[in-house]
């Protein structure tokens, strides 16, 4: 299956959104990502993920095969949609097949129909084998009157299915299409360790002795061509509501409601479901397997953004950009005299992290060997530092002083030192009363600290050294 290299801030395209996709392994997927992804604006996701312009099937990658959500860093979520190039979607070794409509031993069950029976329930639907190897659900889900509340339609087999304890952490994959995508209500269940499942799974856990048939939500995309779906076995619960179908209590809330190795390993009943919404309904199911967990995050990698602070103590608008100039990037640790993660870079503690906010970057770090601050510089013109985190222009010297004036100030201080005239007013925020001074973007920049040659600027260069904004390029 499809390797990916990132997993939840929800995510979801608007008209501005732009297609892009990742090709790895014989295997691609796809997004259509929004201007800004979280705090996150597009590009640096963009690059960061190493994504390029256009969908999967623009290069040959035309085969629905499930989709995947990848957490980009601190940014959010992003759901990718994944492709094949063939039509044959393998079932892999590792994979267990529970059920098929093939007629093999072992997988083939019979499975009926069974109608909302409650209160003069007027649901209906239909159980049917297609002529090449799927069964078929057909039918209309409709309020129950006395309750005015949808009722529901099923299909539902009993047996003894494969063992499926090996794919515990992974995924159940649905092999599935319809002509009614924009349904709402599609569930699936199985129900394991319980003595009779048929009453586990009208009960869901509400009454006595209904545990042990676990149920999750899914969607079928459009089109006319299989697809797999994954359902994560984290997201189903024995827990729900026998009303709607929605569970009460979620796995990532309490485990005790979670699928366990043993549950995997004696699986007696599957059901498909529409239920709690109303709506014509019509799903055809090629095949159930089960899937280890795939391959963690190979596919899409967001390393770039992962050292951020954690979001509590994040102070930014976006990521520290991954190439700063002057060497700057090359500090990854976290050199400061408080605690902060491990993953953080020196530019991430210093300019995003609240927990750094009284403190600087060593002093003197721009005479480092790495560095060499005033080697890399125009000592004939002027230099503009921009925004380590948006790239705004910031500070602009030498000005109304010499190239050498400006360098004993910094030298004097032991951090790059600028004056009124070399400020860029519109993009820094000076608070004189604290000293703190930040971008127009949220990044703390240093400290404001008079002298007696008048108001100065003491700023870290980790914090004013990325690489100008797409804006700043076109316009300077």
């Amino acid at each position: 299956m499809l390797a990916t290299s990132l997993a939840s801030l929800a995510f979801s395209a608007s008209s501005s959104c732009v297609d892009y996709r990742k090709i790895t392994d014989g295997e691609c997927a796809d997004a259509c990502i929004d201007s800004t992804v979280g705090i996150c604006p597009r590009s640096i996701v963009v690059s960061a993920g190493g994504l390029d312009a256009g969908k999967c099937a623009d290069v040959g990658y035309a085969v629905a095969d499930g989709s995947i959500d990848q957490q980009a860093g601190p940014c959010g979520t992003i759901h990718f949609n994944q492709y094949k190039t063939s039509a044959v979607l393998s079932l892999t070794a590792s994979d267990v097949s529970l059920v098929t409509f093939d007629g093999a031993s072992g997988t083939t069950f019979a499975f009926s129909e069974l109608n909302d029976p409650v209160m003069g329930g007027q649901s209906s639907g239909t159980w049917s084998l297609g002529s090449e190897g799927f069964g078929v659900m057909d039918g209309q889900v409709l309020d129950v009157p006395s309750l005015k509340a949808p009722g529901f339609i099923k299909a539902a087999a009993d047996g003894t299915f494969a063992d499926a304890s090996t794919a515990l952490g992974g995924d159940l994959l649905l092999e599935v299409r319809s002509t009614t995508p924009e349904y709402k209500g599609f569930r699936v269940t199985f129900a394991s360790g319980t003595l009779s499942p048929s009453y586990a799974c009208s009960g869901g856990g509400s009454i006595p002795l209904s545990r042990g048939c676990f149920k999750a939500n899914f969607s079928v995309p459009s089109g006319d061509a299989f697809t797999t779906v994954r359902i994560p076995f984290d997201k189903f619960s024995d827990k729900w509501s026998p009303a709607t179908g929605e569970q009460t209590t979620t796995c990532a809330a309490d485990s005790d409601v979670c699928p366990k190795a043993s549950t995997l390993a004696a699986i007696k009943r599957f059901e498909l479901w529409a239920e709690g919404a109303d709506g014509k309904v019509h799903l055809e199911v090629k095949s159930i397997r089960a899937a280890p967990k795939q391959a963690a995050l190979r596919m899409l990698s967001f390393a770039t953004l992962s050292s951020s602070p954690p979001k509590d103590y994040m102070t930014c608008s976006s990521p520290i950009q991954p190439s700063l100039r002057f060497g700057v990037s090359g500090r990854t640790t976290p050199t400061v005299p408080v605690a902060v993660d491990a993953n953080e870079s020196l530019a991430d503690a210093v300019c995003c992290d609240s927990r750094v906010k009284p403190f600087a970057e060593p002093q003197f770090l721009f005479q480092a060997p790495d560095i060499l601050l005033f080697q890399k510089l125009d000592a004939d013109g002027i230099n503009t530092f921009f925004d380590s985190v948006c790239g705004l222009p910031l500070f602009r010297a030498p000005i109304n002083r010499t190239f050498a004036e400006f360098e004993a100030d910094t030298n004097e201080h032991g951090w790059p030192s600028f004056r009124p005239a070399e400020v860029v007013d519109e993009n820094v925020v000076t608070d004189v009363k604290t000293g703190y001074v930040t971008s127009k973007c949220g990044t703390h920049l240093g400290s404001y600290l008079p002298d007696t040659k008048g108001p100065r600027w003491c700023m870290d260069l980790s914090c004013i050294s990325g690489v100008a904004s797409e804006e700043d390029r076109v316009t300077g």
